[in-house]
């Protein structure tokens, strides 16, 4: 049975193979991105899009206004794929720079889902599915904003389910690991703006991150298409019982095991080495 379903962050990527994956299933996508020249490349394409910045307050509650118009109020599925990456050490990052983070990866998606809650509890029933990461249950070095955002985003997702049981509403939390996207290229710009690496005692461990950061193809082993996370959606879009979590790729499953039967001092030595 085809879905309605607004995806955030559909420019490229996870959002954008998204959505073309579940149009080719039959489902109605309504894709959103921040950029109106991706809305309008996304139009181009045949999609039904609208501009959503997720920093910003009004273009969410816009963009909710005008999906209802669209739909009749009827939305089967949110899909909160939107995010970005702020790489750095926690000691390095400003409260303005820490803020932004924020900004789009919890409080917009949070902004959001609360605004296309009530849909769903009128017509008694829906799918919500929170794009997290590996980083939402590990943390690595260099990572701190983003691995925040991605804790307290799983913190948020794991109580809304609770609260909503019986309602109806189906809470699904996608994990990824490395993922093929231009997430890495987009976190170099951030880096080099929001990071004093000249003036940082990390300066040395700098080097390394950017040669990282900078390097074309995937950066590390076990790298997956974006694929592997749409496919996941689609589960959690279709299935009769849509899981809790989807980890994708084998570092967010192995670390998943680590964390359970592993000892803290334990897991944060091997994350020293990853």
């Amino acid at each position: 049975m085809a879905k309605t379903i607004l995806i955030t962050g559909c420019s490229t990527g996870i959002g954008y193979t998204t959505c073309l994956q579940l149009k080719e299933r039959g489902h109605r996508v309504i894709a959103s991105a921040r950029k109106q020249t991706d809305v309008e490349k996304l139009l181009a394409e045949g999609f039904e899009a609208v501009q959503l910045d997720l920093a910003d307050s009004s273009s969410i509650q816009q963009a909710v206004e005008k999906v209802a118009a669209m739909t009749d109020g009827k939305i089967d599925a949110l899909f909160n794929n939107g995010a970005f990456g702020q790489p750095g050490a926690v000691e390095d990052l400003s409260r303005e720079t820490l803020r932004i983070q924020f900004e789009t990866n919890l409080f917009g998606t949070h902004e959001l889902t609360n605004l296309i809650i009530p849909l769903m509890r009128q017509q008694g029933h829906g799918r919500i599915i929170y794009n997290s990461s590996v980083l939402g249950f590990v943390a690595m070095k260099f990572r701190g904003a983003y691995n925040a955002s991605k804790f307290a985003l799983e913190g948020l997702a794991d109580t809304l389910r609770l609260e909503l049981h019986g309602s109806g509403i189906h809470i699904s939390i996608i994990e990824p690991g490395p993922i093929t996207s231009h997430f890495r290229k987009n976190a170099f710009e951030l880096y080099k703006k929001n990071i004093d690496n000249q003036h940082s005692v990390h300066k040395d461990a700098y080097q390394a991150m950017e040669a990282r950061l900078e390097k074309e193809g995937p950066a590390v082993p076990f790298t997956l298409p974006a694929e592997a996370v749409s496919d996941k959606v689609v589960h959690a879009l279709e299935s009769a019982r849509p899981s809790i979590r989807y980890p994708v790729t084998v570092p967010t499953y192995l670390f998943a095991f680590l964390k359970r039967i592993f000892p803290d001092r334990l897991m944060d030595w091997i994350l020293m080495k990853v």
